[in-house]
């Protein structure tokens, strides 16, 4: 079975891996590329389709969002355990009236909250299982999807009502656990990333999106915001990896022209990159009538004609 990303997470790149696919450096259809690195990790569906599409060796992958990373190396290194829980969590649920599902959420949020502070990610435990179950249970049972912690860094994204989620996928979480066997996890920021990367590699980076527009902000999944001087941090980063290592290097971010033709933020900052724009149905406006296609940014390293290539096989 094909692994598939196992979070519902905003900003996730299932929707756009078909138009993706034009714009992946053709190295990795020459097998040339032997690294895969993804530090800003997310839903990982770009990772997913590039290690299972692709000969490549090793996947780097890393977030500074700890319960994220934690949730990975579970299902990495534990998943069995994992299935248990997930197994007990979804037969409660089910069994729950739906009158009374809102009230087993917000217990499972309180404990996860409250337990924050007594988790170790350094040293893989127990606790560190039923951490992953309770994230995931979250995340299949909460409004949209999302990861959304407060300033004391207590997640409260609200109950989502739904009414047949699956909050145990059995088959494809152990496909994922499968496929990362051949990835190296970290919590870690995407600069560290640095170290580990040659000529060989390539590089998706998918920071939290800039916002382009007022109500359309949402920045803070770790509880740290990502404004535009990190934004142009990540850009001065970028170039370095590309003259330093000669990596091939894909990049997306939202695309503020859909708000305002004229600003010129994303082209300033990444000057001698190519772009290229892709349509999104994104669907966190809170007006229900601005939900929709909108248009995102695909920045690349290198140039690439997918009619050429077409040609060339």
């Amino acid at each position: 079975m094909k692994a598939r990303p196992f979070l519902k997470w905003v900003g996730g790149k299932s929707q756009l891996l078909n138009q993706f696919e034009d714009y992946y450096p053709r190295e990795l259809q020459n097998r040339k590329i032997q690294k895969y690195f993804e530090p800003f990790l997310g839903g990982g569906a770009v990772f997913f389709e590039i290690m299972q599409r692709f000969d490549v060796k090793m996947a780097y992958l890393s977030d500074i969002n700890k319960d994220l990373i934690l949730t990975y190396w579970v299902i990495q290194q534990n998943v069995e355990h994992l299935i248990d829980i997930l197994y007990n969590y979804q037969k409660k649920y089910d069994a729950t009236k739906q009158e009374d599902r809102y009230a087993l959420f917000l217990a499972v949020r309180a404990q996860f909250n409250e337990e924050r502070f007594e988790i170790n990610y350094d040293y893989l435990c127990d606790d560190w299982i039923e951490r992953a179950a309770q994230l995931i249970f979250l995340n299949k049972t909460c409004f949209n999807g999302l990861f959304r912690l407060n300033s004391k860094g207590g997640f409260n994204v609200p109950f989502g009502k739904y009414l047949n989620p699956t909050i145990l996928d059995e088959a494809n979480i152990r496909s994922v656990s499968k496929l990362l066997q051949k990835a190296d996890i970290r919590i870690a920021p995407y600069d560290e990333c640095l170290q580990n990367i040659d000529n060989q590699s390539f590089v998706y980076f998918d920071p939290p999106y800039k916002p382009i527009s007022k109500t359309a902000s949402f920045t803070a999944y770790t509880g740290n915001e990502f404004g535009d001087a990190e934004q142009i941090k990540l850009a001065q980063f970028f170039n370095q990896v590309h003259i330093e290592k000669g990596a091939k290097l894909m990049l997306s971010n939202s695309d503020p022209k859909n708000e305002n033709p004229n600003d010129n933020f994303f082209e300033n900052i990444f000057i001698n990159h190519q772009f290229h724009r892709v349509s999104a149905n994104r669907a966190i406006n809170s007006n229900g009538e601005k939900r929709g296609a909108i248009n995102e940014i695909v920045i690349t390293n290198y140039q690439y004609e997918p009619q050429a290539l077409a040609l060339h096989f």
